[in-house]
């Protein structure tokens, strides 16, 4: 068998969450870690294909506990972060008339009660929604953050803190050491080997379960969407405003900054997709099912009914489109809640799954490492 390198912990995934977990690791504990990632750069999937909001709590009027822990984690992030944060726009949400799961007053209620900062829009924003269809807007303090920046500040900080990167590797196998820990079997640009380690972080997202599948250990059960957000440049009225219709089957338009333009997701028509982790025999490897899948753009359909509540939609220029699997766990589909999965011990000791659905959550992630360790 090839020789095995040591580390003290093996985070496999280079995204925003294993990225911030090795950090944390070599700060906390001085641990020697190394990062294992599949693309030639880090942050390049679900950290830089996403809505890039910067989550107030808003978006979670069925879920008080997630709205909750937005608040809490919000302004740690902007603080955290302030050079990769955009916020010279303001930010609006509308509450429809009909197939709305709250009223705009169950709406302004739920804000008051996590004590997220809400207010009636001016009459000139109002003036751009449909009367007919929108019952209320109102203004609230929502950002979005800049992924390229935030992945440059990360390498800087991985950098400085001695992680070891090891780009275009994946994990592919964990098995139990003879000697004690484990033994990540890996795939690189530079050929197969293997690695050793006391811990080992699964931090791949959507292939959460494609590292225990292939470790023959049990599967998490996770849903699986295919995704497509649209970029698109917004008409005048809205080149300063992020704009969110909810909670339905709405939509909504915020400043993407990594692109200069704005992202336009529906909650119908961004979904090309969606699959369950149940059955081991039935098992699809996430990546290959985007791979296999067909890119024809729902953007047409998305901005046609996003034109219905917000008029000037119907003038957006489509630019481009972002495809992904967006991983949540199911208990997502009753209330819209985002819960962190943070799993140790799964399957093998020393071997834990974490999943974040929400950028914030990384606050979370970290403070459970803190309490168990």
């Amino acid at each position: 068998m090839p020789h095995a390198d040591h580390y003290d912990a093996i985070v496999i995934g280079g995204g925003f969450f294993g990225c911030s977990l090795a950090l944390h690791l070599r700060r906390t504990h001085d641990a020697r870690v190394v990062v294992l990632e599949r693309e030639s750069e880090p942050m390049q999937r679900a950290s830089y294909i996403n809505q890039a909001r910067v989550h107030n709590g808003y978006h979670y009027p069925r879920s008080i506990l997630t709205g909750i822990r937005s608040r809490v984690n919000f302004p740690r992030f902007v603080e955290d972060m302030t050079d990769c944060i955009c916020d010279d726009f303001d930010a609006y949400y509308a509450v429809p008339r009909r197939f709305s799961n709250v009223t705009a007053a169950q709406f302004r209620l739920f804000c008051e009660r996590i004590e997220a900062p809400i207010g009636p829009a001016p009459k000139s924003i109002k003036r751009l929604f449909s009367p007919d269809l929108v019952e209320d807007v109102f203004r609230v303090t929502e950002f979005t953050f800049d992924s390229t920046k935030l992945k440059e500040r990360m390498l800087r900080e991985l950098t400085g803190a001695a992680v070891e990167l090891r780009f275009e590797t994946e994990g592919i196998a964990v098995r139990q050491s003879e000697a004690g820990g484990l033994t990540v079997e890996i795939q690189s640009s530079e050929g197969d080997g293997l690695l050793t380690a006391g811990q080992v972080f699964n931090c791949t997202y959507a292939r959460t379960n494609r590292l225990l599948h292939r470790s023959d250990l049990p599967l998490v059960p996770l849903k699986h969407e295919l995704t497509e957000i649209a970029l698109v440049k917004v008409p005048g009225e809205l080149a300063n405003l992020a704009v969110t219709v909810m909670c339905g089957p709405f939509f909504g338009v915020l400043p993407f900054p990594a692109r200069g333009l704005h992202s336009l997701y529906h909650v119908r028509y961004t979904l090309h997709g969606v699959w369950h982790d149940s059955d081991p025999e039935r098992y699809r490897d996430p990546y290959e099912v985007l791979a296999s899948a067909g890119r024809e753009s729902r953007y047409k359909r998305m901005v046609k009914d996003a034109s219905r509540y917000l008029p000037c939609m119907s003038e957006c220029e489509y630019m481009d489109s972002m495809w992904e699997v967006r991983t949540v766990l199911p208990i997502s589909e009753n209330d819209d809640s985002r819960p962190i999965l943070y799993v140790e011990n799964c399957g093998l000791e020393g071997l834990t799954c974490i999943l974040g659905a929400k950028i914030d959550n990384i606050y979370d992630m970290i403070d459970f490492e803190r309490q168990l360790h």
